[in-house]
C-alpha cells in the first residue's frame, strides 16, 4: 500500500519515497472530485452529517497526505523530492481554488446556514459553517466565470513562485561556505563553535574551520569572532542571499515584484482595494490603517529607547573597542562585548548551563505543573535519526496528544523554527482522533559525545514552538475545521507561543532546566540575576527592527504599486528612514530572503507578532499576579484559550481568560519601557 494513503495511524516515514507522491495525490484528488460532484448535485437539503462531514473527511485525507510531503520537503529536501513537490503543488492549488469557487457548494452552505438544523448545531459546527461562507467569498465563489479562470491562474502562479522563492533561499544558504586555515583567524570564537567548524571542515576533507550561513554556524561568528574581516565576509554573504550578488538562478529580486503584483491583482478581483485588506478579512485587525496606526504608535513609544541603545553601543565601541564607526558586521560583536561588560556574563557562559536533556525535562516539567500533564518519549518511525517522538497524557493516563521533535540544523532542512500539524483532533466514528504535531528547530547538534547545549535565546525559541504545539495538541474541540489552531485568527495564533516564552525568565523554571555541561551544577542565582537585569538590553533596537519588518510588509501589500517604477528595495529603504535607528549598508538585500512574507503565511500578517505579543504579555501578567506556576490559572488558560481553538473569536477567548479587554501596559513593562496613557491596543 502507498504509505501516503494509509490514514490508520501515524505517518509511515520509514516507507516514504518521492515516487509515492504523485500516485497518492492523483488518487485522492480523483476521489475528492467524485465526492464533490455527488454532494453538489444531491437534491436533498444539505445537512451536517450528509454534506459537511463527508466533505471534511475527504479533505482531511488529502491534507494529511500532502502535509507529509510538505514536511519532508522542508526537513529532508533533496533534488528528487523537490522536483516531485513542485510538480504536484499546482494540482493541489488548482483543486483548492476550484473547491473555493464551487458555486454549488457555496449555495449548499448558505442553505444550511438558513435551515432549522443550523440552530441545533454545536458552537464549533456553526463556526465552521460561518467560516466556510466567508472563505467561499474570499476564494472567488462569487466571481464571474472569466474572473474565476484568472483567479485560478494567479493562485497557481503564486504557488509556484513562493515555492521557488523558498528553494532559492535554501540553495543560496547552502551555496556559501567559508574556510579559515590560520588559528588567529578564529580568535574569540567559543570552543563549541570552533569544534563544530573544525568537524565540518574535516567532513569536507579540509584543514582548519568551515563556516556556513546556517544559524548555528553564522551567529557565533557575528557575536564572537575578533577578526573583523571574517565578520564582514559572513555578513555580506548572509545579507545578499538570493539576490543579484549571487547566482542569477537564485536571485529573488524579480520574484518579489511578481508575487506582490499578483497578490494585488487577486485582491482586486475580489473587490478589495489591496491585498492587505483581503488578508485581514479573517483576522482580528479590521483594516490596514488600524494595523499601521498600532505599529506607528509602538514606533513612537520605542524610538527614543532605540536611540538610547544605539548611542550607548556606539560610545562603548568607540571607547573600549577602538571602533570609531560601527559597521553592520560589528553590531552583534560589539553588543555582546557591551552586554558582557555591563552585566558580566556572555551568551556562551549561559549556554553551558542548558544541555538539551535538562532543557527538555524542565520544559516538560513546567507543562506538568501548570496543566497537569505528563510527557514521555515514545517509539515511532521518523524521517531522520535526530528526530524523536513524544506522547502527552493527562492525570488519568489518557493519551491527549503526540509530537515529533527535530532540533538540529542540517543542509537538507530549511532554516528557522516552526510548528506544523500532522494530525488534528476530531471525533470520528471510532472515537477521538489523537492530535499530532511537528516541532522543528535549527540548533547545533551534539559534539564530541556531549549533549547539545542551547543559548538562552534558543531555549526561548524552543518554548515558542512548543507553545504553538500545545495550542494544536491541547484543544478539546471535536470538529476538524476549528480544532487546535484551525480557524484561529492569524494575528492571534502567536499568543500561546509568545506566552510560553515568558517562563524562560522565571527562576523557579530555570533552576529546574539547567545543569552545567561539565560540573552538573544548576545555574547560579547570581548569573540568573544578571540575565534578568539584561532582559531589556537593546530592547528598543529589537522593537524597532520588528516594527521595520512589520510596516514594510503591511505597506508592501497595501499602498505599494509594483507598476509605479518603485522597487521593493526602495520601499524598504523608505520604511527604514521612518523607523530605523540603524540603517544597513546599501548592498543589504534582506527582503530577498524574507521567507515569512514571500514564501510563508505572513504576507500582510507579519504585524501579528507584535499584535499577539500585546495579548500574550497581558495574559502572562495574570500568572505574575497569581503565581507563575499556579495550576488554577494554568487550567483556566488551557480551558479558555488553548482548548477552544477557532470555535470562537480570539478576542472573546482573551476576555474570558483575562476578564477584560487587552492592554499594552504589560508588553511595555516586559520590554523595559514605561506604559503611557492612551496607548493603542489590539
Amino acid at each position: 500500500m502507498n504509505p501516503l494513503l494509509d490514514f490508520s495511524g501515524l505517518p509511515r516515514f520509514e516507507a516514504f519515497k518521492p515516487e509515492y507522491v504523485a500516485p497518492a495525490v492523483d488518487e485522492l484528488l480523483a476521489q475528492n472530485r467524485a465526492l464533490i460532484e455527488q454532494l453538489a448535485t444531491a437534491d436533498a437539503t444539505p445537512s451536517w452529517n450528509a454534506f459537511v462531514a463527508p466533505l471534511q473527511d475527504a479533505n482531511e485525507k488529502l491534507n494529511r497526505a500532502w502535509n507529509q510531503v510538505s514536511h519532508m520537503n522542508a526537513v529532508m529536501n533533496s533534488p528528487q523530492l523537490r522536483e516531485v513537490y513542485n510538480a504536484n503543488l499546482p494540482k493541489l492549488t488548482q483543486y483548492y481554488t476550484e473547491l473555493g469557487q464551487d458555486q454549488r457548494l457555496f449555495e449548499k452552505f448558505k442553505c444550511l446556514s438558513k435551515a432549522p438544523e443550523f440552530a441545533q448545531l454545536s458552537v464549533a459546527q456553526r463556526a465552521i459553517v460561518e467560516h466556510e461562507l466567508r472563505d467561499f467569498r474570499l476564494g472567488g465563489a462569487e466571481l464571474a466565470t472569466e474572473q474565476k479562470t484568472r483567479f485560478l491562474a494567479i493562485r497557481e502562479k503564486l504557488s509556484a513562485l513562493t515555492s521557488r522563492f523558498s528553494d532559492n533561499v535554501l540553495d543560496a544558504t547552502n551555496g556559501f561556505n567559508h574556510y579559515v586555515v590560520e588559528e588567529h583567524g578564529v580568535a574569540g570564537l567559543p570552543p563549541d563553535a570552533l569544534e563544530a567548524a573544525r568537524a565540518a571542515a574535516q567532513e569536507d576533507g579540509k584543514l582548519g574551520w568551515k563556516f556556513s550561513l546556517r544559524m548555528p554556524s553564522y551567529l557565533p561568528v557575528m557575536q564572537y569572532a575578533d577578526d573583523r574581516a571574517l565578520r564582514e565576509i559572513m555578513y555580506r554573504a548572509s545579507s545578499t542571499r538570493a539576490s543579484e550578488f549571487g547566482k542569477p538562478e537564485w536571485d529573488n529580486s524579480a520574484l518579489m515584484a511578481e508575487i506582490v503584483a499578483l497578490r494585488g491583482e487577486l485582491a482586486h478581483l475580489l473587490g478589495f482595494a489591496s491585498y492587505a485588506e483581503y488578508s485581514l478579512e479573517p483576522k482580528m485587525a479590521q483594516s490596514p490603517q488600524e494595523v499601521l496606526e498600532f505599529l506607528n504608535d509602538l514606533a513612537v513609544k520605542g524610538k527614543s529607547y532605540a536611540e538610547r541603545d544605539r548611542a550607548e553601543l556606539w560610545d562603548y565601541a568607540r571607547a573600549e573597542l577602538g571602533l570609531a564607526d560601527l559597521e553592520a558586521w560589528d553590531i552583534a560583536y560589539a553588543s555582546e562585548k557591551l552586554r558582557n561588560a555591563r552585566y558580566a556574563f556572555s551568551d556562551q557562559e549561559v549556554k553551558q548551563y542548558f544541555p538539551e536533556p535538562r532543557v527538555l525535562k524542565g520544559m516538560f516539567t513546567l507543562v506538568e505543573k501548570i496543566y497537569g500533564l505528563s510527557i514521555a518519549a515514545t517509539d515511532a518511525p521518523t524521517w531522520h535519526p535526530d528526530a524523536r517522538f513524544y506522547s502527552i497524557r493527562d492525570r488519568n493516563g489518557t493519551m491527549i496528544g503526540q509530537f515529533y521533535l527535530d532540533l538540529y540544523a542540517r543542509p537538507s532542512k530549511r532554516g528557522g523554527a516552526w510548528m506544523d500539524d500532522a494530525i488534528t483532533r476530531r471525533r470520528t466514528g471510532s472515537g477521538i482522533q489523537t492530535p499530532v504535531a511537528y516541532l522543528n528547530c535549527n540548533f547545533s547538534p551534539p559534539l564530541a559525545g556531549k549533549p547539545a547545549t542551547f543559548t538562552h535565546d534558543e531555549v526561548i525559541t524552543l518554548f515558542h514552538e512548543f507553545g504553538h504545539g500545545l495550542h494544536h495538541l491541547l484543544t478539546q474541540v471535536e470538529e476538524l475545521g476549528v480544532s487546535g489552531i484551525n480557524g484561529v485568527e492569524w494575528d492571534a495564533v502567536e499568543l500561546p507561543s509568545q506566552f510560553m516564552e515568558n517562563f524562560c525568565w522565571e527562576w523557579d523554571v530555570l533552576r529546574e532546566m539547567t545543569q552545567h555541561i561539565d560540573s552538573g551544577a544548576s545555574i547560579p542565582r547570581a548569573l540568573y540575576e544578571k540575565m534578568l537585569a539584561a532582559k531589556s538590553f537593546q530592547s528598543g533596537l529589537q522593537l524597532m527592527r520588528q516594527l521595520e519588518f512589520s510596516i514594510f510588509d503591511m505597506r508592501l501589500h497595501h499602498d505599494f504599486d509594483a507598476r509605479s517604477g518603485k522597487t521593493v528595495l526602495e520601499l524598504l529603504d523608505e520604511v527604514r528612514r521612518q523607523v530605523a535607528v540603524i540603517s544597513p549598508p546599501v548592498f543589504n538585500r534582506f527582503a530577498n530572503s524574507f521567507t515569512h512574507i514571500f514564501a510563508g503565511g505572513y504576507a500582510a500578517g507579519y504585524y501579528s507578532y507584535k499584535w499577539a505579543e500585546v495579548l500574550s504579555a497581558d495574559v502572562y501578567s495574570l500568572f505574575e499576579e497569581r503565581g507563575v506556576l499556579n495550576p488554577e490559572i494554568g487550567e483556566r488558560f488551557r480551558d479558555e484559550v488553548l482548548a477552544v481553538g477557532g470555535s470562537r473569536p480570539a478576542l472573546e477567548s482573551f476576555v474570558a481568560f483575562r476578564g477584560r479587554p487587552p492592554s499594552i501596559d504589560a508588553l511595555l513593562r516586559h520590554n523595559g519601557m514605561t506604559a503611557k496613557a492612551g496607548a493603542t491596543t489590539p
